[in-house]
């Protein structure tokens, strides 16, 4: 039994559904019987309930062999890392309630600095509290920045004719699909052949800067002289709060996170590798990106 958390979201759904065609039996958790209908469709167990609820985690995780734990964004908290640390206690507990062997947690780059990387914080306390189960074999997945997350950037597109954040126009750093993350977490759950305790990162294929990704994106949609502008951390943090995607103080988290890539400290662990660079281009990321950008209507 395959106990899959987020399973309504990019990452663990595609999970569910491959594991699910591989022909395993999966428990699905969500919050929304109507969002995991699919899943149920393909055979899943569903379980609907709330991963701040200890015993709802508890009994979910009865009779697995592996989990897959991820923690879902509740960006309208002001206290984001206690929502965080909490149901990352949840996982950990009843991991060790269950006697369950293999977990894979999806964590990001930047958790290894566990302070000082804003939201990222969260998966490092994630990353520690599971560190304490020496007899459970955990497979932490570190990816990079989301190519999905620039969905979040068509609405200035369509404004302002322009992409921007708080992040450096020139700072390298790696984006990946959330399909590529799914497809590496398979992997992990259907061998379950990581012992002790283990790090993967998973890049994408390339490190890209935000300029360059403007460029991309505008070829894409038709706009070739599409640029991109960063914004002041004030400026972004009112962005967001403002578009009701985040909390003053969950904003504040984001531009945390975005201070510690600039400086480039988020970013010092990892090493890109041909084992940790997986396959979907920005430029087929961005196909995709042009589709949602023309049916989109501004209003």
């Amino acid at each position: 039994m395959y106990v899959i958390t987020g399973a309504t979201g990019h990452i663990g759904k595609r999970i569910a559904t491959n594991l699910l065609e591989k022909g395993k039996k999966v428990r699905a958790i969500g919050r929304d019987t109507s969002k995991l209908k699919e899943l149920a469709e393909k055979d899943a167990e569903l379980f609907v309930g709330d991963l701040y609820d200890a015993d709802f985690v508890k009994k979910a995780f009865t009779g697995a062999t592996a989990v897959f734990c991820m923690i879902p964004p509740n960006m309208q908290t002001n206290e984001v890392r206690k929502y965080q640390q909490k149901v990352a206690r949840n996982y950990v507990n009843a991991v060790k309630a269950n006697g369950v062997k293999y977990a894979v947690l999806l964590s990001s780059v930047g958790a290894h600095l566990r302070n000082g990387a804003g939201v990222v914080d969260g998966l490092g306390d994630m990353e520690e509290y599971f560190s304490e189960l020496k007899d459970v074999n955990v497979l932490i997945l570190r990816p990079s920045y989301f190519m999905e997350n620039l969905f979040g950037m068509i609405g200035i597109i369509k404004q302002s004719g322009i992409i921007g954040s708080a992040m450096k126009g020139d700072l390298k750093a790696p984006y990946v699909a959330t399909k590529d993350i799914a497809e590496v977490g398979t992997k992990g759950l259907l061998n379950l052949s990581f012992k002790g305790h283990s790090i993967e990162y998973v890049l994408g294929p390339r490190d890209l800067t935000f300029n360059e990704i403007a460029t991309i994106i505008g070829n894409a949609i038709g706009k070739p002289d599409l640029k991109y502008v960063q914004f002041s951390y004030e400026d972004a943090k009112t962005g967001l709060v403002q578009s009701g995607y985040a909390s003053e103080s969950s904003a504040e988290l984001y531009n945390q996170l975005t201070e510690a890539m600039n400086s480039g400290k988020a970013l010092s662990e990892h090493k890109r590798t041909k084992e940790n660079s997986t396959p979907t281009t920005m430029e087929e990321f961005a196909r995709v990106l042009a589709q949602m950008y023309d049916k989109m209507v501004m209003a």
